[in-house]
């Protein structure tokens, strides 16, 4: 299954090329599916976490081949920072009506006028604090699963992690402790207050993600091709220039056609030099690609004191 082509040999055979890399797609699909239908079996009150970014939608694309529009078993969850690009949240309300499924937000700014939340300065990321958002919505509807989009491919702490990952009744991620997943068995037995973080397309690269998002002509944010935007050169990085990021005194601003890789909260993310328009293009761009989507375009990455294991044992995604 983790399997990759040898494009280089295949040059002359495009029709054996299309085939094999369907058959790759085709069996990263089939065991998302057969997941996705184990949350369903196994858990009371699961919940998908549903961003609009690329790979939650992949991850919907499945749940939608697994139980058929409007008839998806768990409503979507996303934790709203308040700084999200609207481009990402309207596409995200549009997406959950279209398949007729619940969707439910829950926002940062909330557990902030509750005091669970707050911010060490006014200009902060609040990217960090949704774990403390998340586990206020796990405990208000007693989800006892929640199926996330991370893949192992992304960062060093997410590659540790198990398929189904346990949580304990303080929401924390303990490593050390990791249920053993052999032949495909997933121990779902669950202590009260604990619940799964469970992972379907743990399995997946970003290639193989672009490369579906192609064949199943996934409809995804603007943002995510090639578009003209005001950006500084801050950290090694591409900083957007919002009124979330404005420019610092001394940085010069120049327009760039760029395109994000991932999407999250504005004041973390970055988008990266592109000219890909289609997703055709990015799946070329992303085979001759030598930093990962997160080296690349998020600024909570460099700069957080915490690193991502510290910060999923808190409780993070």
């Amino acid at each position: 299954m983790n399997a990759r082509l040898n494009v280089t040999n295949m040059t002359n055979e495009p029709q054996l090329l299309a085939k094999l890399s369907n058959s790759h797609l085709d069996a990263l699909e089939e065991e998302t599916i057969f997941i996705l239908r184990e949350v369903a079996a196994a858990f009371e009150r699961p919940a998908l976490l549903f961003s609009g970014g690329k790979d939650s939608l992949v991850m919907l694309k499945c749940a939608e081949k697994a139980f058929g529009i409007g008839r998806i078993p768990f409503p979507l969850l996303m934790i709203d920072t308040g700084h999200n690009f609207p481009e990402v949240t309207d596409f995200r309300d549009l997406r959950a009506t279209e398949l007729g499924a619940k969707l439910i937000v829950r926002h940062v700014e909330d557990s902030m006028k509750r005091g669970t939340v707050r911010l060490a300065h006014p200009d902060e990321p609040r990217n960090a604090h949704q774990s403390v958002t998340l586990l206020e919505a796990i405990d208000e509807f007693r989800f006892d699963a929640l199926i996330g989009g991370a893949r192992r491919d992304e960062e060093k702490a997410r590659a540790k992690e198990r398929i189904f990952s346990h949580r304990d009744s303080f929401g924390q991620w303990q490593p050390k402790a990791q249920r053993p997943e052999l032949w495909t068995l997933f121990n779902t037995r669950l202590q009260p207050g604990e619940h799964f973080r469970v992972f379907p397309i743990s399995n997946w690269t970003e290639l193989d993600v672009w490369q579906y998002i192609e064949r199943e002509h996934i409809a995804l944010p603007s943002l995510y091709y090639a578009h003209p935007r005001q950006i500084v050169e801050r950290k090694g990085l591409l900083v957007p220039v919002t009124e979330l990021t404005p420019a610092r005194a001394g940085e010069d601003v120049v327009e760039k056609t760029v395109r994000f890789r991932t999407l999250g909260d504005i004041t973390c993310t970055c988008p990266v030099d592109s000219l890909a328009a289609t997703a055709a293009e990015i799946v070329i761009e992303t085979l001759a690609a030598d930093v990962s989507e997160r080296g690349s375009t998020r600024m909570d990455d460099k700069t957080s004191d915490a690193s991502m294991e510290k910060r999923k044992k808190d409780g993070y995604f």
